[in-house]
């Protein structure tokens, strides 16, 4: 059969390059012995061992990957042995954006692959503040799996049927998730600091047949009940048949009346089976943060675990002798991109609590416990430990450590700084950047590439990563808009109940048709390395020139006693003047009054006069999300007459009351 023929979408003009600029310090080098030492190295080697070509280093292997996205993805198929009913000879079948045809007639499987590395040792680590650390074997993981997949059939769990979470980080919700996806239903999680409203946005949605709950967990030293939010849940959501409780804060604890226990669930032992299932059959449904409307449940295919394999392996350098750990929680994309690290046989090393409780030494201590090899976080997290002076590897070794990873918002140059100087060249940090909408990275690092001080070392193989200028055209040493022109096996397959597909295209394909804009501001330089510089959509637009926000965050909190601060632009009405830039700033406890001459020096000796904002403001905490996204769109929306409740649901705030605080300003401006 002929494959369809698909109109070539409109391209840009040749890119722009801008006079190379001095190449920033490097502060790590690849091995000399990358090549046999890595797995982008292996598969660099089998790739010429194939005769798919001789590539000798990352800059040409990208450019074939990009090149070529057949023979890419077909390699990274059959190098990492994916399980499916068939061989494929074609990987896109149609690259048309939205609406790419991958691997057509392929059934998988994520769980399959997820659980086929059966060998000695620990599949989970999973520590604590609620309970003891406890650990889990691949053969006990297996067999946990399959005794859940068995109580979900007795549950009436079939294929499409969704099954949802209001579980926080622990081995029980990778069990009940790898059991989902065995069946071929959909899974969806909320974590538990998540408030009622803020899940039920969320699960009426999506409609779940089956909700795994916890009676409560600790944070730090707080026991935090949640029977009566669950209770709420359950009552909102008509088509639920069946709710699982897992006794976490109290151990004793009965699943409530009509509830079955998590013991009674994996009561009956069944080898674990798999139904494979077409590549964009839904495997998961994540939510965007829901700071402008709902959160759009964003649906995505089995055929994620081709990303996870190629940018956990490749690039991530992790393999079967690797523990994993990533601060998350199951309310931020990065659990899923944690859990994927069994899709290559890596242990996964999981925390539930306060990471800053008692001191932000704890997750340090649990990565030499553990002896962890690849340790990731949000970036204010290492900005928080080099505020505080902390010295995790002078005093405490962490001697099997080999990647540092960092995401959630751009790691700052300082950033980059205390990681290298801590550490030193043994380390390779990874800062990445990507998200819920791809469940991967855009732009990270790689073991054969160097990594430049406030950097970003390259783009993913296979994902062809573009900044486009305000005509459309690609550009390069200058920012753009973060665009991507070719499919990702890993982009969205739908929204859920979007039947038409008009909300999907509305979001990413509309600005520029046939190519994914993200809405973040990406640099990317002749190196082919990249910096993000904030949403594009929060821009600050003063006076015709546009900044970045995060350029501001980071010479902002450099400044000493602000530990956080968020800025929003008020465009002038009459469209003429340069309107109106409002800073808001927490401060350290230390710290009575708000440093305004020392802001105002910083921001206009380090950036210029128009990065000075014309009003600085002293709040309590910084309006964020949950996993720690900043509010400047919702902040925006409220300052120009928005009621709070209007803008976000509190249930998905860190501080509920922040938005408040906003509007207080507005009555008394």
């Amino acid at each position: 059969m002929n494959e369809p023929e698909v109109p070539e979408p409109e391209r840009p003009e040749p890119e722009r390059r801008e006079p190379e600029r001095r190449e920033p310090e490097r502060l790590w080098e690849p091995a000399a012995d990358w090549l046999t030492s890595t797995h982008i190295g292996r598969f660099t080697a089998w790739l010429s061992s194939t005769g798919r070509g001789n590539f000798t280093g990352y800059d040409d292997l990208y450019a074939w990957s990009i090149a070529d996205v057949n023979g890419f993805w077909l390699a990274v198929w059959e190098f990492f042995d994916v399980q499916s009913d068939r061989v494929p000879t074609t990987a896109l079948a149609s690259p048309v954006m939205p609406g790419a045809l991958w691997f057509e007639g392929c059934n998988i499987n994520y769980a399959e692959h997820a659980l086929r590395h059966r060998r000695d040792g620990a599949a989970i680590i999973s520590a604590s503040q609620t309970r003891s650390t406890s650990v889990m074997s691949w053969d006990e993981l297996i067999d946990a799996v399959g005794r859940a997949r068995a109580g979900l059939i007795r549950l009436g769990v079939v294929r499409g049927d969704r099954v949802a979470a209001y579980l926080p980080n622990i081995s029980e919700t990778v069990v009940a998730f790898l059991a989902t996806a065995s069946l071929g239903a959909i899974w969806t999680c909320c974590a538990p600091e998540f408030g009622t409203q803020a899940v039920l946005d969320r699960l009426t949605q999506v409609a779940p047949k089956v909700l795994f709950v916890c009676d409560g967990y600790r944070h730090g030293a707080r026991d935090i009940s949640r029977t009566d939010e669950v209770a709420t849940i359950c009552a909102a959501l008509p088509e639920l048949q069946a709710t699982v409780h897992v006794s976490y804060l109290d151990p004793a604890s009965h699943a409530p009346s009509g509830a079955i226990g998590w013991a009674d669930l994996l009561a009956v032992a069944v080898p674990v089976e798999f139904d494979r299932v077409p590549f964009d059959h839904p495997l998961w449904i994540v939510y965007s943060s829901g700071t402008t409307g709902l959160p759009k449940p964003i649906v995505h295919g089995h055929g994620v675990l081709l990303e996870y394999l190629k940018a956990l392996s490749l690039h991530g350098d992790l393999g079967p002798d690797d523990r994993f750990m990533w601060f998350t929680t199951t309310g931020w994309i990065m659990w899923n991109y944690v859990v994927s690290a069994l899709l290559v046989g890596s242990t996964i090393v999981l925390f539930d609590g306060d990471p800053g409780y008692p001191d932000l030494s704890t997750l340090w201590r649990l990565a030499e416990r553990e002896r962890v090899t690849s340790f990731g976080a949000g970036a204010g997290f290492f900005m928080n430990c080099r505020q505080a002076e902390l010295r995790p590897a002078r005093r405490l070794g962490l001697s099997e450590l080999r990647t540092i990873g960092s995401t959630g918002s751009p790691l700052p140059p300082e950033g980059y700084r205390w990681i290298a100087d801590e550490f030193g060249p043994r380390v390779m940090q990874s800062s990445i950047s990507g998200g819920t909408d791809v469940c991967c990275a855009f732009v990270l690092g790689a073991p054969n590439v160097p990594v430049w001080l406030g950097e970003m070392s390259c783009h993913s193989l296979g994902t062809k990563v573009e900044a486009f200028d305000e005509h459309g055209h690609s550009v390069v040493g200058v920012r753009g808009e973060l665009v991507v022109t070719a499919p990702m096996p890993s982009m969205p397959v739908a929204f859920w109940g979007d039947h038409d597909g008009s909300r999907l295209k509305s979001a990413y394909f509309d600005t520029y048709p046939g190519v994914w804009r993200h809405g973040d501001w990406i640099t990317i330089t002749e190196r082919g390395s990249c910096t993000i510089s904030g949403r594009s959509d929060a821009t600050l637009n003063r006076g015709g020139v546009r900044i970045g926000t995060s350029e501001v965050y980071r010479v902002v909190e450099a400044v000493e006693g602000v530990v956080d601060s968020l800025i929003v632009h008020l465009e002038d009405a009459s469209g003429v003047g340069s309107g109106q830039l409002i800073l808001f700033v927490a401060l350290a406890p230390n710290c009575a009054v708000v440093p305004v001459d020392a802001i105002r020096t910083a921001l206009r000796s380090n950036l210029s006069p128009r990065h000075v904002p014309d009003r600085i403001h002293q709040l309590a905490s910084i309006p964020t999300t949950l996993t720690g996204k900043k509010l400047e769109i919702p902040v925006k929306r409220v300052l120009l007459g928005a009621r709070p409740d209007d803008v976000a649901s509190r249930g998905a705030l860190r501080d509920p009351a922040a938005l408040d605080a906003i509007a207080n300003f507005v009555d008394e401006a």
